[in-house]
């Protein structure tokens, strides 16, 4: 792993969907160095661009924005409802830290549990069965935050073995290897970097970018987290990545099927450079790719994918060599886009 720095101001930073503020800031700052131009969009996706010699054009995404919560209702009894930003499973969030994200600042709270002796055995199956507790009575709790603030799950990264865990890996992790490939790439194109907004909610800011008059690419590729569930009480059938066998090269997922040609390219090289990967066929998670591929037309495209355990949780965990794979193979496959796109 390159930078383990980097990766976990990217993963500490909040980003809630459509408020991507805090992570965008660290994005720009690493970004700004290794590349010509550095734009905002009005969506708030992070464009990087490095000018190439000839023509060719590529656009290479990442999304920034992690799953979250925004506050529905504040109770009489100063309690926070709740209502999703993202795809959450609601049986994970009892007992979890969060940070509620006001006008004013940062607020602590907690989501609550109720203990054994009295936790009815299904008592919670959705997000409307939580709430935050932020240590005040109703007026107090009022009086600090409002209906429309966001609220993100407190999870600091981690080192845990060979792996890093924390939250927002998905797709923080992507975001990271974005970044260090940029700064080591020598691309043989030009090639747009960028971080992009409200992926979790469906490929929002990705299909901004893909219609933006701005860009004509002839390459699109996408960075994002992919299933790994080789743990006990999964089928082995079901695993669909695996921890420390490199990166993933996406056959298909729900919103795309790559171009054949991008495939094998990208193939070639990472068997070229040595550099360890692995087929990647998800049938219920969906990639920025999806939007890229034809919102402006026709475009050959592909997606590259990094095994995140535990998706959509504070503990979602990368293998850092997974990590350092995926950073080898774009930085070697921009410096050979000529071999694909002529």
């Amino acid at each position: 792993m390159h930078d383990r720095e980097l990766l976990f101001d990217l993963a500490r930073a909040a980003g809630p969907v459509g408020y991507e503020d805090s992570v965008r800031a660290v994005v720009r700052e690493a970004l700004a160095p290794a590349v010509d131009r550095i734009d905002t969009d009005a969506m708030g996706n992070v464009v990087g661009t490095v000018e190439g010699e000839g023509d060719r054009e590529v656009v290479v995404a990442a999304h920034m924005d992690e799953i979250g919560f925004m506050v529905s209702r504040v109770t009489d009894d100063g309690f926070l409802r709740l209502d999703a930003l993202g795809g959450w499973n609601a049986q994970i969030l009892r007992a979890q830290p969060v940070t509620v994200h006001t006008d004013d600042g940062t607020v602590a709270g907690v989501i609550g549990a109720e203990p054994a002796h009295t936790r009815d055995e299904d008592d919670v199956e959705d997000i409307d069965d939580l709430a935050v507790d932020l240590g005040l009575d109703g007026d107090a709790a009022a009086e600090t935050v409002s209906v429309g603030d966001v609220v993100t799950l407190d999870a600091e990264p981690r080192l845990l073995g060979d792996c890093v865990t924390g939250k927002a890996l998905d797709d923080r992790a992507g975001v990271y290897a974005m970044l260090a490939a940029a700064r080591a790439a020598d691309p043989d194109a030009t090639v747009h970097f960028c971080a992009t907004v409200q992926e979790e909610v469906g490929l929002r800011g990705a299909r901004a970018v893909a219609t933006d008059d701005r860009f004509d690419p002839d390459l699109v590729l996408a960075l994002d987290g992919t299933l790994e569930r080789s743990v006990p009480g999964v089928d082995a059938a079901e695993t669909v990545s695996t921890l420390g066998d490199g990166v993933g090269i996406k056959r298909k997922d729900a919103s795309v099927i790559p171009s054949p040609a991008v495939i094998e390219w990208l193939t070639d090289v990472a068997e070229a450079e040595g550099i360890a990967h692995q087929r990647e066929v998800a049938a219920n998670i969906g990639t920025d790719t999806g939007a890229l591929q034809n919102a402006g037309g026709a475009v050959l495209s592909g997606a590259l994918s990094i095994p995140v355990r535990y998706h959509h949780s504070p503990v979602e965990t990368a293998h850092r060599d997974d990590l350092s794979a995926t950073v080898a193979l774009l930085t070697a496959a921009l410096s050979r886009t000529a071999s694909l796109v002529e």
